[in-house]
């Protein structure tokens, strides 16, 4: 009965390690190319804090800058309520172009970090597998150098975020706003 419970348990795990890893990374990534302004535009996500705040998300500004270690310090700046506030994040690099971890004291939170795919100069795809003692959870970012995107690369986030088994309910394009984007970094 145990070798037949921790058989079942092994495969999930090993399903779950499978699928963390079929989430493709940017090739030829280009850390120096990413860096500087972008707008979010997209945000998917199955965890329980985006379900309870999905209504009150607007689009925000998100600010890229190299270390000189060679990881990246990412600054979002957001409408919350009648104010505008700021968020820093440490993404720090691993071995895989493209890829990085972020640990959240605040949240006690461990982010795996991938660029999926980017052209640059007018959007970026990025996914996020977050685990917590409490379990784990999905989250995809579209962002644009522009306060808008083209519908074609829209549905891709949309389509992407599906892939990664989010459901419709979970997938939001950010409503347009011009509060903040002034105070961004």
């Amino acid at each position: 009965m145990h070798a037949t419970l921790l058989s079942v348990l092994g495969l999930a795990l090993l399903g779950a390690l499978h699928a963390q890893d079929s989430i493709p990374v940017q090739t030829d990534f280009q850390q120096d190319k990413l860096t500087g302004r972008w707008y979010s535009i997209g945000l998917a996500s199955n965890s329980n804090w985006f379900k309870e705040k999905k209504h009150l998300m607007k689009m925000c500004t998100t600010v890229i800058s190299a270390t000189a270690d060679g990881n990246l310090e990412v600054t979002s700046t957001y409408p919350k309520g009648d104010k505008c506030e700021k968020r820093n994040s440490l993404y720090t690099r691993t071995e895989q172009p493209g890829r990085f971890s972020y640990n959240s004291p605040r949240w006690g939170s461990k982010h795996d970090i991938r660029v999926v795919e980017t052209n640059y100069d007018e959007y970026a795809l990025v996914a996020t597998q977050i685990s917590k003692s409490t379990g784990s959870s999905t989250m995809v970012l579209l962002y644009s150098r522009t306060k808008e995107l083209s519908p074609e690369r829209l549905e891709r986030f949309t389509q992407f975020s599906r892939e990664q088994g989010l459901t419709d309910e979970e997938i939001l394009i950010l409503p347009w706003t011009d509060k903040c984007m002034a105070d961004a970094a």
